[in-house]
């Protein structure tokens, strides 16, 4: 089998049909590649970049398209390598090796149909049974009656688990309201009582995560501000707390992680293993989430999960790309020994029910193992149809100038 030709597809839909995630982001873009072969094969990947900035995507995959075509898939890694090496003075970190993760993801769900066999056992076997799972619910939506809804709605669909945000998010007569505190005592007194009202809530039993997100806010906590924040949740056994600083500081993650019984969690916008090594070597995470649609490849995925393993660290995958990065965080988490928890969106909305079909199986709040063969994903002619690409649907941070308005 060789490859002929090499394509992206970029699409547009609704985000969720969670209604309270809803609430702050309406629309999602996605960017698919597909490989094509002198067989009736396709390898489709998604790249989490296409959530970002759809529009860069194709002609980083027209870049890379030279390098497979007249290739087979029997040696990925080296298929990787040179894609990499092409792009060398750019794509070390960041765009480009997030582009070629979705390349080389479609390059294992080919492989993965051509012998018949789910992804994971290529990339090593599976490692685990079954593996817990999180919803993951974005804000905190309020008031804190709104909030106990989410989390009841979670628990509903079959959820033991769930990770809610810093700050609070509120619809008003006015319009939205987002709360992000900022000083330290004010912070910490906001999260302390949150994070005590969700276990008078839910009570202990229940897998309880909350997320800084200050890998994507303007106003971002020092690490003052995060040691009186996971200070306050202490008392309150959360599985972790996920983003609590920038990653412009790996120094001050690892003086968190000494200084709180909390697991910090972090590494949803870390790209490759060259800049995972900056973070792991310093003991920045107690847990890693690397993304197996973002990190720069599935065996990226792996390097990360076994560089971590070896420090004492575990993974919880990180996802929210469309279907493709959902199954391919699947896969890539049963495939590593130390991943204690996968991220699933919860009543998930067409991009992914449609691209994921009936290959995803939550039972008794654990996620089972996908059985088809390759990733498991379907990017057929009526996806294509109904959710055509629109363009500037990407996610971004506003800012003055450039406001994201759904």
């Amino acid at each position: 089998m060789k490859i002929t030709g090499i394509r992206t597809v970029l699409l547009t839909g609704p985000s969720t049909d969670d209604p309270y995630l809803r609430e702050s982001r309406k629309r999602r873009s996605a960017a698919y590649i597909e490989i094509l072969t002198d067989t009736e094969l396709v390898g489709i990947g998604e790249t989490y970049a296409g959530y970002f900035i759809p529009e860069a995507v194709p002609p980083i995959v027209d870049f890379f398209a030279p390098v497979l075509v007249g290739q087979g898939v029997e040696n990925i890694a080296e298929l990787w390598r040179r894609m990499y090496q092409t792009g060398n003075y750019w794509c070390r970190v960041g765009l480009g090796v997030a582009v070629i993760n979705g390349i080389e993801a479609a390059l294992w769900d080919l492989k993965g149909k051509m012998y018949g066999v789910p992804v994971y056992e290529l990339l090593g076997g599976r490692k685990h049974d079954a593996l817990p799972a999180y919803a993951t619910g974005g804000p905190s939506n309020y008031p804190l009656e709104r909030l106990a809804a989410k989390i009841d709605f979670y628990l509903s669909l079959g959820f033991r688990g769930f990770k809610i945000g810093a700050g609070s998010h509120e619809e008003t007569s006015d319009g939205p309201v987002d709360f992000v505190p900022a000083s330290a005592s004010q912070a910490a007194d906001f999260e302390g009582r949150k994070a005590e009202f969700v276990r008078r809530h839910v009570g202990m039993d229940v897998w309880f995560c909350m997320d800084g997100h200050m890998g994507n806010n303007v106003v971002t906590w020092d690490l003052g501000v995060a040691q009186a924040v996971l200070r306050a949740v202490e008392p309150y056994g959360l599985f972790f707390f996920e983003e609590p600083l920038p990653y412009t500081d790996p120094w001050s993650y690892a003086e968190l992680c000494r200084s709180t019984s909390v697991p910090v969690a972090g590494g949803e916008c870390l790209t490759a293993a060259y800049e995972w090594r900056v973070f792991a070597e310093q003991d920045a995470f107690d847990i890693g989430q690397p993304d197996a649609a973002f990190t720069g490849g599935m065996l990226e995925f792996g390097q990360v999960a076994a560089m971590l393993g070896a420090r004492g660290r575990n993974v919880a995958t990180h996802s929210w790309a469309s279907g493709g990065g959902f199954m391919q965080n699947l896969h890539a988490g049963f495939a590593a020994a130390n991943t204690v928890i996968l991220e699933i969106a919860p009543a998930y909305g067409g991009l992914h029910r449609e691209v994921i079909a009936d290959t995803f199986t939550l039972k008794d709040g654990m996620v089972m193992p996908p059985e088809v063969a390759g990733l498991g994903i379907v990017l057929d002619d009526r996806i294509r149809e109904r959710y055509p690409f629109v363009p500037g649907s990407g996610e971004f941070n506003s800012v003055p100038g450039k406001v994201l308005a759904d």
